[in-house]
């Protein structure tokens, strides 16, 4: 199953957390990497892959999770994926 691997672009080091995703207030550090820790809860492997840019030039991932204990076909397709879209050797443009 593909998700975003957080639900905000890469922000500015002076930030501390996003303190607000898509007009819904993030109370604590963690709520707004809500797409990650999700998957622990559910005990499955997960794996993140670059998906390319947004539209702002910032790098964007998705978060690839697998069966339980299906670690070995998830990094097969996660491999599968990165071979096929070579997101990973692309560079953003200055």
């Amino acid at each position: 199953m593909p998700c975003p691997v957080t639900q905000v672009e890469p922000f500015d080091i002076t930030v501390e957390y996003p303190t607000e995703v898509n007009g819904v207030r993030m109370p604590t550090y963690i709520d707004w990497m809500r797409s990650a820790w999700y998957v622990t809860f559910m005990q499955c492997p997960a794996i993140s892959v670059p998906a390319g840019f947004s539209a702002s030039g910032l790098p964007v991932g998705l978060q690839i999770v697998g069966k339980p204990r299906g670690d070995w076909p998830l990094l097969q397709i996660a491999h599968a994926f990165e071979q096929a879209t070579g997101h990973g050797t692309r560079r953003p443009a200055f």
